[in-house]
């Protein structure tokens, strides 16, 4: 099997089922050095026009031929193809994104797993037969839309493509995916695994390249029938503007400010670990990331004093060291997070880890910081900051905590730490977010659960069978006979 591995330098781009020369070329660099890493192409919008008509032409070919049995048991070979290269896909992916390796390998694990559950998902799709007047059957039909374009962010770049593409391939459509040019070796290595199993050409298409130029074509271009984008608010707005166009459906992962509310009855020893990782989790640079944690007033001080002591144990260094924490992937996101740590020069830090000694000076680094946020209105409480930032903010009541955790322009997930059962319904129906998680946070990743947000985190739901649905459009059917 032929796909990248250190270094690289790649110029190909599949469409149709051909690796294509790409005559311009984008430079990848490495987070934990500030070095070059990678050549990679960068594909033009005549790429992506390409790639849409192929992805067109094989819904007319073997692709749009094969039954459901036949598109999972393609998504099962992909997936075991997967983990027969783990430690490459883990190695390619720290060192793209600068994630620590044990990071890496578990996104490895959970892209073959998403593979897995979609394969066996594959012919498990539905229509329903509705009761009607008499002379008529009425039943419901689950098709796909067609083509469906894949906008993929720096972060996640592995599991972001098991739950839109392989979701997209096993209920029969064909996809164009558009990797983010901070960080794609891995969406070409699953581009080279697909095509060992036998995925029928042009059922998928690679096209890396910048936002500007690949990302807007594919968001604007009137072949394509659904688009799924992962990314931040501003980028999602205009690629559903430019969707809207052409009346295309769009399926938006965005943002998010999530809380985890820590009352009185928690049990801290359970919340402790997961509170803090799941702030400083690939340095924060996560959606779902739990950037507040909310305390009841009669807890702050045994909370602080413990997550403080767990964010002094807190170790940051380049991604192959395999630490706690590793750099943030770009000199622009390590700008943007110093931004926001500017704004909190009047917040008293609880806790903040340690960059190593021996880290590369030119690398991203940033020290996980948690702050004490008295006031829910704070920039720092309000904005995402898409790194290794947590703040904790006090309550005092049920109804407070309630107003401070729906407080934000976000609603992605949110974490109830209580005893009491009666309180935990009361919380899970006030919450304003598109997951709640009681007396736990994330749920392992939670491959077979529909993930989604509300307000400006986003709309439509990835994951389980939620997903399918989205990547398909229901067609009724009456046939009146008497």
């Amino acid at each position: 099997m032929s796909f990248p591995t250190l270094p690289v330098e790649t110029r190909e781009i599949l469409i149709g089922g051909r690796w294509r020369r790409c005559g311009r070329m984008m430079e990848l660099s490495d987070p934990s050095t500030g070095q070059p890493l990678a050549q990679v192409p960068r594909g033009s919008a005549e790429d992506i026009d390409e790639a849409v008509e192929a992805a067109r032409a094989a819904q007319h070919g073997a692709w749009g031929m094969a039954d459901a049995t036949e598109r999972g048991r393609v998504l099962t070979r992909i997936g075991k193809l997967v983990l027969e290269v783990e430690d490459v896909l883990a190695e390619l992916e720290a060192r793209d994104v600068g994630k620590p390796l044990a990071q890496a390998r578990a996104d490895v694990k959970a892209l073959a797993r998403y593979l897995e559950f979609y394969g066996g998902a594959a012919d498990k799709i539905h229509g329903e037969t509705l009761p009607f007047r008499n002379g008529y059957t009425v039943y419901t039909l689950r098709e796909p839309h067609g083509v469906t374009g894949h906008i993929v962010p720096w972060n996640y770049p592995m599991q972001i493509i098991g739950r839109s593409v392989g979701a997209a391939l096993a209920m029969g459509n064909s996809c164009v995916l558009k990797p983010a040019e901070e960080a794609c070796l891995t969406a070409i290595a699953f581009a080279r695994i697909a095509e060992e199993a036998g995925l029928p050409a042009g059922a998928l298409n690679l096209v890396p390249g910048v936002g500007e130029e690949a990302g807007a074509a594919l968001s604007a271009h009137p072949g394509v029938n659904h688009l799924s984008f992962t990314g931040s608010v501003p980028t999602g707005s205009l690629v559903q503007a430019a969707a809207a166009k052409n009346v295309v459906p769009v399926t938006l992962e965005l943002g998010g400010k999530s809380p985890q509310i820590v009352f009185a009855d928690a049990d801290l020893d359970a919340a402790l670990p997961l509170l803090v990782k799941a702030g400083i989790q690939n340095a924060g640079q996560t959606c779902s990331a739990a950037s507040r944690i909310l305390v009841h007033a009669s807890r702050m001080g045994e909370v602080l004093d413990r997550m403080g002591a767990a964010y002094a144990a807190l170790r940051v260094g380049p991604a192959m060291a395999d630490l706690e924490c590793g750099p943030l992937v770009s000199a622009r996101q390590k700008h943007l997070v110093d931004r926001h740590l500017a704004r909190a020069k009047t917040l008293e830090i609880a806790g903040q880890g340690e960059i190593v000694a021996d880290a590369p000076k030119e690398g991203w680094y940033v020290a996980p910081t948690l702050l004490i946020c008295p006031d829910p209105q704070h920039s720092l409480a309000q904005e995402e900051v898409f790194g290794p930032v947590q703040v904790v903010i006090p309550f005092e009541t049920e109804e407070e905590a309630v107003a401070i955790a729906n407080g934000t322009d976000y609603g992605l997930v949110a974490g109830v730490w209580t005893e009491s059962g009666a309180r935990q319904m009361r919380m899970a129906k006030a919450l304003r977010a598109g997951q709640v998680f009681l007396n736990d946070y994330g749920a392992g990743g939670g491959v077979e659960l529909p993930f989604g947000g509300v307000g400006k985190s986003g709309h439509g739901r990835e994951k389980g069978f939620e997903a399918l649905y989205g990547f398909s459009s229901l067609k009724t059917v009456a046939a009146k006979h008497g």
